[in-house]
């Protein structure tokens, strides 16, 4: 696949759209976010950000240490993200003190970086969808979903956990039925990679058709 060239022909000045990516946990996402990046996509990885905002001596570790004590840091004093993905996962209340904490500061950086991207969208691939009042910050919402049982086996081979803990992952995120109600586009991932690459290369065109860009 080749990157998509094209001319735009939106009003100047007029600020980027963002399309927001998501889905259930090991549904494939990072694998649609790296196929539109091979179009010319611009994406932004707001896990990596998620990343880049506790590192040792950030606002947000030190909140996060405030919040959940120095347990969850490792010998080195960074985040032992393990540690705290089993806290936040077995406790509702500690995952949405966690969401306060990260979520505020992961928005801004978002809208920092989107702001200086440019192109035709940026898509923005998100873990979890977040709040509602969030989803008026994108023109659409584009899901990537797969069968239950495909979505837990991957689960559990990509980070070699129980069918019990992954099982808890994945009843700790919002219903399936849920996110595929919120979505405006859908990319099913139970096949190949050939199968996911042709709806986001049909997706790609009618994301730079709704931008008024031509090949």
């Amino acid at each position: 696949m080749g990157r998509a060239e094209g001319t735009a022909r939106r009003r100047p000045g007029a600020p980027v759209p963002r399309i927001l990516l998501t889905g259930g946990i090991a549904t494939g996402k990072t694998t649609v976010a790296r196929l539109f990046e091979t179009l010319g996509a611009r994406c932004i990885d707001t896990d990596q950000i998620a990343r880049d905002i506790v590192v040792p001596g950030s606002d947000g570790l030190n909140a996060i240490v405030h919040r959940f004590g120095p347990g969850i840091l490792d010998a080195a004093g960074a985040l032992d993200r393990g540690k705290l993905r089993d806290i936040v996962f077995r406790d509702a209340r500690a995952r949405a003190d966690l969401e306060a904490i990260t979520h505020p500061a992961i928005r801004a950086e978002v809208a920092a970086r989107a702001a200086t991207l440019g192109g035709p969208y940026v898509l923005v691939a998100i873990p979890v969808l977040q709040e509602k009042p969030a989803r008026s910050e994108y023109a659409r919402v584009l899901v990537v979903d797969c069968e239950p049982a495909i979505q837990l086996r991957r689960l559990m081979l990509r980070d070699r956990i129980d069918e019990a803990a992954a099982r808890r992952m994945i009843d700790a995120q919002i219903p399936r039925e849920a996110r595929l109600a919120l979505a405006d586009d859908v990319i099913h991932n139970d096949g190949d990679v050939s199968m996911v690459a042709s709806q986001v290369e049909a997706l790609h065109k009618a994301y730079l058709d709704a931008q008024g860009y031509a090949k």
